[in-house]
């Protein structure tokens, strides 16, 4: 085989992989192995509990403090 065949080969070889060969995905979901329970990124819609009063509100309606959802400013001063 001549020179410039292996060339054009390797050539072949390095487009192959650089371009068409399609790489594995990596997760981008790798959480803290302590974190047991799995939980998912809250929608505008979702609703939660007052850490104060326990009433229910939507998640675009409430206070975020100390990482718990509060209803009013009044249940948030109350804790």
């Amino acid at each position: 085989m001549s020179p410039q065949w292996i060339v054009v080969i390797g050539l072949i070889a390095v487009i192959y992989f650089m371009f068409i060969k399609k790489r594995p995905q990596v997760k981008q979901d790798k959480k803290d192995s302590t974190d047991k329970t799995t939980k998912k990124e809250a929608q505008s819609n979702d609703m939660v509990a007052c850490a104060e009063c326990g009433i229910y509100c939507e998640i675009d309606d409430t206070i975020l403090s100390n990482n718990k959802y509060y209803c009013s400013q009044e249940c948030l001063k109350k804790s």
